[in-house]
């Protein structure tokens, strides 16, 4: 072989070897299906996590999560209870002297606002939520969940973790580190803060818990897009690419210094997304691209500018899922205030006039998005959950027209993909108090969520402190009920 022919081979077999690493990183569901099973030394899986290996076919490849922090009622949002209608204003049965989380409770009260019955099948919701009225057909409503906990920090962390206690993975977390990202230049997973601030538990609600660092959320929002993205004046686009190759070069030379360090690892690769998102996050944050037609939709402009701060939220969340982002988590209120029910659903005091205030907030952008998701053919495999930590009490609590929390019986939604639209799943009993028929636990809720995304949920595993951890704990149960066929 000559001189000529020997660097036109390296050549091809360079390229090759780059193509082979691009294609990898798009391809789904390659592994047979006890790839997710083989284990390295340390006991954690031996294959290549964020490659889209999946245990079986999966209906679902990316996730958005929309969180109503507070404990949203459901006797006042999703699901009618007559007898609470009928029985407004005598003592619960049974329960005469209950005492719940912030006191004694007096006497049932009905909802302040007419159940409606929406779409073809039906289903009654509030008529406060007019625009989400019209999504009910696509929806498939868990009203059995409960939760191990009744204060809101630890049921927010239960909800978006599967445990009470800080410290462990988010949902968003697990399907970063089993799928990774769809695009190389944007993050797989980003948390969207609410304009009111960070919801209970802050941080660890997203975080990466025990799994490797780099499977923290991305925390950016209309209101606080990424910072420091920008190139510094005097710096020209050679001398920066100068100094990321040396600083590559630092950086690996660094790492196989220190190896198992997954927090250094997640900086490096944190700065290496950072460089890239130089030209990538600026044109997802740009809603101004967005025709008028899209703007109108959301309520972006609404003079009210907490509805147009979660309008823009909303936006940018159908932003960031079409251009690959695996998980996004989408936050409509925020932590607890001196006052209840100011920031967040937790109406303890003032059930009507909170709720008044929150639901238009949260109605035409939560609608908007998801008609958005539809005409655009991204829910055929986009998964959209609603959540919140708990529900309230069908009582009001003692000397106030508020509800208590009540951990005993609420609703979460399911929509999207490999969701079977029109469902009601399960049920509180006649006044909403507890789960009487099918309870559900949140680790339920997980095993059917990642079931969706093509996981088995006992199979997807890290071993962390001598157990094989995961999602659900040592429990749950897929709910196929809520599955198409």
């Amino acid at each position: 072989m000559g001189r000529r022919g020997f660097l036109g081979n390296a050549f091809t077999g360079l390229a090759g070897i780059g193509l082979v690493d691009l294609l990898d990183s798009e391809l789904d569901a390659t592994e047979p299906p006890d790839a997710l099973d083989r284990s390295g030394a340390d006991g954690n899986p031996a294959w290549q996590s964020g490659r889209g290996h999946t245990h079986h076919a999966a209906r679902a490849n990316r996730v958005l999560q929309i969180f109503c922090p507070g404990g949203a009622s459901q006797v006042d949002l999703w699901e009618h209870k007559p007898e609470l209608e009928r029985w407004h204003g005598k003592p619960l049965p049974g329960e005469e002297n209950l005492v719940s989380f912030q006191g004694k409770n007096g006497n049932l009260m009905k909802s302040p606002w007419p159940m409606v019955a929406c779409g073809k099948s039906g289903k009654r919701i509030s008529s406060l939520l007019p625009h989400m009225a019209r999504h009910v057909d696509d929806i498939a409503f868990i009203h059995s969940m409960i939760s191990k906990t009744n204060t809101h920090g630890p049921g927010c962390v239960f909800m978006n973790t599967g445990h009470v206690q800080e410290g462990f993975p988010s949902a968003g977390a697990w399907v970063s580190h089993a799928l990774g990202t769809a695009n190389e230049n944007l993050p797989a997973y980003v948390a969207i803060p609410d304009l009111r601030g960070e919801p209970p538990n802050g941080k660890a609600n997203w975080s990466n818990g025990f799994l490797p660092a780099q499977h923290q959320a991305i925390v950016l929002s209309s209101q606080q897009p990424i910072r420091n993205l920008a190139r510094p004046v005097g710096i020209t686009p050679e001398e920066e690419q100068a100094t990321r190759d040396f600083l590559e070069r630092l950086n690996l030379r660094h790492a196989e210094a220190n190896p198992g360090n997954t927090e250094l690892q997640a900086r490096i690769a944190a700065y290496e997304l950072a460089a890239k998102m130089q030209l990538s996050a600026p044109e997802v944050v740009e809603l101004a691209d967005e025709p008028a037609s899209i703007h109108r939709l959301y309520g972006t402009d609404d003079p009210n500018p907490l509805k147009a701060s979660y309008a823009r939220n909303c936006l940018l969340a159908r932003r960031l899922l079409e251009r690959g982002v695996r998980y996004v988590n989408l936050y409509c209120a925020s932590r607890a205030s001196g006052v209840d029910g100011l920031l967040n659903w937790d109406a303890h005091k003032t059930l009507k006039s909170d709720y008044e205030r929150h639901c238009p907030i949260f109605d035409q952008p939560t609608a908007a998005l998801l008609t958005d998701l539809k005409q655009r053919g991204l829910l055929s495999d986009t998964l959209v959950l609603w959540t919140t930590e708990f529900g309230r009490m069908p009582t009001h609590q003692a000397g106030t027209s508020g509800r208590d929390h009540n951990p005993d019986g609420f609703t979460c939604w399911l929509m999207g993909a490999g969701v079977r639209g029109g469902t009601s799943y399960g049920a509180t009993d006649e006044f909403g108090r507890r789960a009487a028929e099918n309870p559900a636990t949140v680790w339920d809720f997980y095993a059917t969520v990642l079931h969706l995304l093509g996981f088995d949920h006992r199979r997807l595993t890290w071993y962390y402190n001598g157990l094989q951890r995961r999602l659900t704990d040592v429990h749950g149960r897929l709910i196929k009920e809520l599955l198409q066929a």
